[in-house]
């Protein structure tokens, strides 16, 4: 019969759930991509912790940015959630600095939104060509 480290179904779930703490992301300049997100979510860059860079965000989750410049950068998704009144700003803040939001993932409906589950919800590239999402309602899921 197998141990519990042989097989992790039998393992009991704990009582708290999980929380992601952190996460690297991988950028070719990790200044700009950092300033680029904390400009445009209303958020500050921290101070350098080795050979990262982190954003803050505001359920104390970091993106901690890392140059890969020798490679390419495989491009990621990263959704954010926001209130009504974040999303106006970071939309105006993206037009501010020239960059186009779209209605869907795969950027064919520029300077639109959509409005999935009831909330409103867009589009962006960052500097690395990271599909950032931001929205207001959190998708329903089965």
């Amino acid at each position: 019969m197998p141990n519990d480290q042989q097989n992790p179904s039998a393992i009991k779930p704990s009582p708290a759930p999980a929380r992601l703490d952190h996460t690297a992301v991988y950028a070719r300049d990790r200044r700009l991509s950092a300033e680029f997100l904390a400009v445009v979510l209303g958020l500050e860059v921290g101070a350098p912790f080795g050979p990262f860079l982190p954003v803050e965000l505001g359920n104390g989750v970091t993106f901690d940015y890392y140059e890969k410049r020798d490679e390419p950068i495989q491009s990621q998704h990263y959704a954010f959630l926001v209130t009504e009144e974040q999303f106006d700003q970071v939309i105006a803040r993206l037009e501010a600095i020239g960059v186009t939001h779209h209605a869907d993932p795969r950027h064919t409906e520029p300077g639109r939104i959509n409005r999935l589950f009831g909330g409103r919800g867009a589009y962006f590239a960052d500097p690395d060509g990271h599909n950032m999402e931001v929205l207001t309602r959190p998708y329903v899921r089965p």
